[in-house]
């Protein structure tokens, strides 16, 4: 039976229940996000690292602010002159890079967004007198008649954006100061100054992604976090699941830094992890998988739920209202041959298919000839992504339509991604994929007594070098039969 479609869906339901609140429904990039970066680069490798990646990806977003930042680890002092360095690369390279795909920022428009935050730490910086050009040009992009939520990632501390929110407290009304919360979306992997909490609990309507934590003095509550999926796989020396290699030294030197051209080359020798800030916009690279509006449908920057976190003693104080953080996947690795389930595996999953991409697009950097890199793959339903069907129904998914803009041969899988939905597909409720690793698979919808969703996510992948992956996600609505 075929499925019925999202229309339909609602012509069907609607004279039935007199409403329906799906709240799962599936969104996609219709126009660029608008990105603004908080950075203490400087402090480590990493912050530089992720620039560089950031920049390969500028072409996805529009970029309103770059701005040197303090944080636990770099308390007096902000590094700009390191932006300025790094996208003084990226100028060199921006006419190879618009021969692959088009909408690179322009290097003046870069260089004109970089902005210095106050040299002091946390709230120490924040209050009257603490303005500082990162403060009042972030005041500007927010105040801008432009409805777009603008995407607010901390890499380091998150003092010039609380000064911020404490200047237009008292020079807003309420009113205008909600509405330009409303457009706020705030990631800040973990928090690095004690600005963050006081943001989250004197602004509570702020979306706000984090894994709540504070590492002052070394203690190592950073591999709680989500975001150390990025690259970390090994906990008190055990190895938990991903495969190191393609995030270690070697193979950065391999296929990023050396012979890669002039932005290569600014990726650093990782210390201690590799992009740790990454995670932070890997959910904005629209790729088919990504829903910023919606942390827990899960990314290549990880996975968040809605919720008040329990209190540990490496947090500030206490979280008073829900935020978006720790979530887990139960993902097998090809790596270990087992199985693992934890909030890293939520990013680390994606491992190959990111840093492939990331390799892809370094080589875009590096050559003016179209024919001498790798392009993603266009992967393409043959069906709306929402879908509506009955319990007992066999459902077919269709990715035939995909295409490869090398010509390069298609492999396929689909992943039925059971974390999310409303519907249960345990083990007493499991879906058997009937040829998941075809461009078209079938099922059959499970028995329910109220309706629920699945998530399908359809994963295509070329044979080029590197392999580049590319995703749709079906999200299928089951009503009782």
């Amino acid at each position: 039976m075929s499925p019925i479609t999202t229309r339909k869906f609602h012509r069907i339901l609607l004279p039935i229940f007199g409403f329906l609140t799906l709240g799962m429904s599936a969104q996609y990039f219709t126009e660029k996000p608008r990105v603004f970066v908080l950075t203490d680069i400087e402090n480590e490798p990493d912050d530089a690292q992720s620039l560089v990646r950031f920049l390969t990806y500028s072409n996805m977003w529009d970029i309103e602010g770059i701005v040197a930042t303090t944080s636990c680890w770099q308390r007096d002092k902000t590094a700009e002159w390191r932006i300025h360095e790094i996208v003084d690369a990226y100028g060199k390279v921006r006419e190879n890079l618009m021969v692959h795909e088009q909408g690179y920022p322009t290097y003046e428009h870069l260089k004109s967004i970089i902005k210095i935050g106050v040299p002091k730490f946390g709230m120490t910086g924040v209050g009257e007198g603490q303005d500082s050009e990162g403060s009042e040009w972030l005041i500007k992009v927010l105040e801008k008649d432009d409805d777009r939520p603008v995407y607010i990632q901390a890499w380091g501390g998150a003092n010039v954006l609380a000064q911020a929110l404490w200047k237009m407290r008292r020079t807003k009304s309420l009113s205008e100061l909600n509405e330009i919360i409303k457009k706020m979306r705030v990631y800040t992997i973990s928090d690095q100054d004690d600005s963050g909490p006081w943001i989250r609990n004197t602004f509570p309507g702020i979306f706000y992604v984090v894994s709540p934590g504070y590492e002052e003095n070394g203690g190592g509550q950073y591999h709680y976090a989500t975001w150390s999926g990025i690259s970390g796989d090994k906990f008190h020396g055990r190895f938990n699941g991903p495969d190191f290699t393609i995030v270690d030294n070697p193979w950065l030197d391999e296929h990023i830094r050396k012979d890669h051209g002039p932005l290569g080359a600014e990726h650093p020798h990782t210390e201690y992890l590799m992009e740790g800030d990454t995670p932070s916009f890997l959910g904005l690279v629209n790729n088919g998988l990504s829903s910023p509006e919606n942390p827990n449908y899960g990314s290549w920057g990880g996975r968040y739920e809605l919720y008040i976190p329990q209190y540990k003693k490496y947090m500030y104080e206490p979280e008073l209202r829900p935020i978006w953080t720790n979530a887990q996947d139960e993902v097998y690795s090809e790596h270990t041959q087992m199985t693992h389930t934890s909030n890293h595996a939520t990013i680390w999953r994606w491992r190959e298919a990111y840093q492939h991409d990331f390799a892809a697009r370094i080589d875009w950097s590096n050559t003016s000839k179209y024919s001498d890199a790798n392009h993603p793959p266009v992967a393409k339903l043959n069906h709306e992504n929402e879908l509506l069907v009955r319990s007992g129904d066999t459902v077919t998914l269709s990715g035939q339509a995909s295409t490869d803009p090398d010509g390069d041969e298609l492999s396929y899988e689909w992943i039925a991604y059971k974390e999310v939905g409303t519907l249960n597909i345990g083990r007493r409720n499991s879906i058997e994929l009937k040829n998941a690793n075809t461009h078209s698979v079938s099922f059959t919808a499970p028995t329910t007594d109220k309706v629920g969703t699945i998530h399908f996510i359809l994963r295509v992948t070329d044979s080029g070098s590197p392999s580049l992956t590319r995703y749709q996600r079906v999200i299928v609505n089951v009503i009782p039969k």
